[in-house]
């Protein structure tokens, strides 16, 4: 059975694998230094009530996650926020990163989110499919804007506008 469901701290050792293997062996994410379970709760903490974390599940196994992270902290950009979707290795494509994403857009939604922004590396062709599917535009490239596996990489920017008037600063 699929489930999807906001992230509790039980389910943090099973987000810090997913992240960590994506850390190690992808340029998904920029980090280059594997997290802790602790650091990990610290993350998870940070992100309140404000920007939701969703978790698949399948079988009571976690499968990936989706997380809405704060753009900025400066109040104007109160209505905008990063997104991310990270699937755990052996479970990539079987649809979870589209249910994931699904269902963060529309937690975002719910929070006030007005307008969502996705950094998407060079060279990362499913991330790009999955995002235009969800009516993410394309809006501009950061060239050789960070160093992975030893290699300059450009990271694409894109974006999507949600209907509603968005959160008040």
């Amino acid at each position: 059975m699929i489930e999807l469901r906001p992230a509790t701290p039980e389910d943090l050792p099973s987000i810090t694998d997913i992240y960590n293997e994506a850390i190690l062996n992808t340029v998904a994410t920029f980090d280059l230094e594997t997290k802790s379970v602790d650091d990990m709760r610290l993350w998870l903490e940070k992100h309140g009530a404000d920007y939701p974390v969703v978790v698949c599940t399948s079988e009571a196994k976690v499968v990936g996650y989706a997380s809405l992270n704060e753009y900025s902290p400066k109040k104007a950009y109160a209505a905008t926020a990063e997104v991310s979707v990270y699937i755990d290795r052996g479970s990539r494509g079987k649809g979870y990163g589209r249910m994931l994403l699904g269902a963060i857009i529309e937690a975002g939604a719910e929070k006030g989110i007005h307008s969502m922004i996705a950094r998407i590396t060079e060279g990362n062709d499913i991330s790009i499919h999955l995002f235009e599917r969800f009516d993410f535009t394309h809006v501009g490239r950061l060239r050789e804007a960070g160093t992975k596996f030893g290699r300059l990489l450009d990271v694409d920017i894109y974006q999507r506008t949600l209907d509603g008037p968005g959160r008040k600063a």
